[in-house]
């Protein structure tokens, strides 16, 4: 079993880390933009989008996973999965009318 180094997590701990955290703020984004938008023309929603990207690197560092060394890479899948959930929840949540 890997056990935790002095620089930060291991892999997985780190890798389980940043999916939840993009997964989680992604979710929240899209409530948000069902929240303070009036529908899918409304382009404020992307504006809850772009606060949840731009936030999880300080909250990354905050749970102890190391960014400095992140890569373009992690950087897009971080975007893409914050992206892919924010869509999801927003669509869902518009196709079903919950906050109108």
């Amino acid at each position: 079993m890997a056990t935790e180094t002095g620089t930060g997590l291991n892999p997985h701990l780190r890798g389980v880390t940043v999916t939840t955290v993009a997964t989680i703020l992604g979710m929240v984004a899209g409530v948000v933009a069902a929240l303070v938008t009036s529908g899918p023309d409304d382009t404020v929603g992307l504006i809850a989008l772009g606060v949840a990207i731009l936030i999880q690197l300080p909250l990354l560092n905050v749970l102890g996973v190391d960014v400095s060394d992140f890569s373009k890479k992690d950087h897009l899948y971080v975007a893409f999965m914050t992206f892919v959930l924010w869509f999801i929840t927003w669509g869902i949540l518009l196709t079903v009318g919950a906050f109108q």
